[in-house]
């Protein structure tokens, strides 16, 4: 086991000489459960035109997320449907 040193901050040069000397399992033990979904095989899909700027600032904000711009749009789309059904149901039920 590691001890707690974990719980200061350190440069991404001291983070990877950490890890280069260690496993993640040397810790595994201090990690919590995550509840994880997966999203259902994608069947159909959806064409939205974006002008140049628009989309190229959609790819940079997708990219510093490491992942894709459809994968951001999906995202963005189903966070707002959530809080729009939520939101209807907290209204219909007063």
């Amino acid at each position: 086991m590691i001890e707690k040193q974990r719980t200061t901050r350190r440069t991404p040069e001291e983070e990877a000489e950490f890890w280069d000397a260690h496993d993640f399992t040397d810790c595994q033990d201090e990690f919590d459960p995550i509840q994880v979904r997966f999203m259902k095989n994608l069947s159909q899909g959806i064409t939205v035109r974006l002008d140049p700027g628009t989309l190229s600032l959609l790819r940079s904000l997708a990219k510093e997320k490491g992942i894709g711009p459809s994968v951001l749009v999906r995202m963005w789309i189903m966070e707002h449907l959530t809080e729009m059904q939520t939101s209807r149901r907290s209204r219909g039920s007063r």
